[in-house]
């Protein structure tokens, strides 16, 4: 309900009745007013106009269009690559030869060179690997002194390296709560273990990590990267759980606090171009340090039509502009287009529309609209960043790629209940996206830190 002769709808109050209330009665009711905006606009938000996750949407809200149909069939299409069932070393080899011709039934020997080969893969029946590792004592024959055999390999007590990296890949990759990880052990591989252990266990995987950890997280300060930060939750307090994404390494860290300390721990004294959303522990970074991300932009300008005010024009002009921006990028990106091509014809009306669109903001009557557009000006700058440094990206979404199983591990566990367990996730986190972007096992990487071999994600391949 409008009190005031606002521009979107009229007032329920006739002008004459409302210029004759007292100036104490109308200032309120336009706060009133003000007020009611506000709150259908906290109502109305979704992961279209906001940072919520699409999770967090209703069943009132409108899904995604459905993409036009192709009109091809469904499955692969003529022409593309067959794949084939990769064929994997044998464990065991059946063989199985005609006895007779089924021509003239005469009796066949030999052996075919190139037989068809029908591969099975299955489970063993017995995951499990047990060794007991024996001391003996013997009693000397001569002088009856009591002699027991040197201790076994460093190690050899209570589980092997594979097992516990496996305990670590479950958890971590997983992302199965300790219940759970100790019923997979007991009905997949009959190895009994209780919950202590399995504690102990990530402790020590955590502690093997500390150091690569630590080497991932100097290697990516000072680097461009994409950086984000999420709640999180440790112990009965709030904490957070900040990410940097390069192109072959990720580093995560959980700090208490969301502010220019923790993010100093995560880029270093002198960052490199960080590609960011408009949170203000940024806003110290230099215009040619910083990339806005245009992906929040986007939702802010469906935030401001979204509004249905004064300001709803000034975010259609702005939302066509992102989307013929990311249009051009994606043809820069997939390289149909040249970087140049995007720079020297494209950019620079694109620049002077969005410049003109936020000035035009500025003075639309929505006070949200208005602060937002005050804000781009002030940033206007780092908009642009990506088109003149090589590999920075417009949007920060690899940084939210990343952090989102990092959401759906803290959903199932709640966070963490001390520093300790803060380090495993932060360190696991760090092994897991660093082993994928360079398309390394995570398993195999945690078995050889576990068996202290010192792998690296530095180095590809080791």
């Amino acid at each position: 309900m409008r009190y005031s002769r606002g521009a979107m709808s009229p007032s329920p109050l006739p002008p004459e009745l409302f210029d004759s209330l007292p100036p104490a009665v109308q200032a309120y009711l336009r706060y009133l007013e003000a007020r009611l905006a506000d709150l259908e606009a906290r109502l109305n938000q979704t992961s279209a106009n906001s940072s919520k996750p699409p999770s967090s949407d209703g069943p009132h809200v409108k899904p995604a269009p459905p993409r036009p149909r192709s009109g091809k069939k469904r499955g692969g299409q003529p022409g593309h690559p067959r794949q084939e069932r990769v064929l994997l070393p044998p464990d065991e080899v059946l063989h199985y030869k005609p006895k007779r011709c089924t021509g003239c039934q005469s009796k066949l020997c030999g052996v075919d060179a190139n037989p068809v080969v029908q591969q099975v893969i299955d489970l063993p029946v017995k995951l499990r690997r047990v060794v007991h590792h024996c001391r003996h004592t013997l009693e000397c024959p001569n002088c009856q002194t009591l002699t027991t055999a040197a201790a076994v390999p460093e190690g050899a007590s209570g589980f092997g390296p594979r097992l516990q990296a496996a305990v670590a890949y479950f958890s971590g990759v997983g992302r199965l709560g300790k219940r759970t990880t100790q019923r997979l052990l007991s009905d997949l591989c009959d190895i009994p273990i209780s919950l202590g252990s399995i504690s102990k266990l990530e402790a020590k995987t955590s502690a093997a990590l500390a150091q690569i950890h630590a080497e991932v997280l100097e290697r990516t300060q000072g680097e461009n990267a994409n950086v984000d930060e999420t709640g999180w939750r440790q112990g009965t307090k709030k904490a957070w759980l900040w990410v940097a994404v390069t192109q072959l390494l990720s580093v995560f860290l959980i700090r208490r606090h969301r502010n220019r300390l923790a993010f100093d721990d995560l880029a270093g004294p002198q960052p490199g171009v960080l590609t960011t959303d408009r949170f203000p522990v940024y806003t110290h970074l230099k215009s040619d340090q910083r990339q806005v991300c245009w992906a929040h932009l986007r939702r802010d300008f469906q935030a401001m039509i979204d509004r249905r005010n004064s300001g709803s024009t000034t975010g259609e002009e702005l939302l066509t502009l992102a989307d013929i921006l990311f249009e051009h990028w994606r043809k820069v990106r997939d390289g149909t287009r040249t970087r140049r091509w995007l720079v020297q014809k494209h950019l620079p009306w694109l620049q002077r529309e969005v410049r003109l669109h936020l000035e035009q903001g500025t003075a639309c009557g929505c006070a949200k609209t208005e602060g937002v557009c005050r804000e781009l000006l002030a940033l206007e700058a780092s908009l642009w960043t990506f088109a003149s440094v090589v590999g920075v990206e417009p949007t920060n979404n690899a940084a939210e790629r990343a952090l989102r199983h990092a959401v759906c591990w803290r959903k199932t566990s709640l966070g963490t209940d001390s520093e300790g367990g803060s380090r495993f996730v932060e360190r696991m986190l760090t092994v897991m996206a660093s082993c994928r972007s360079q398309g390394r096992s995570v398993m195999e990487f945690l078995t050889q830190a576990i068996q202290g071999n010192k792998p690296s994600l530095l180095r590809q391949g080791v």
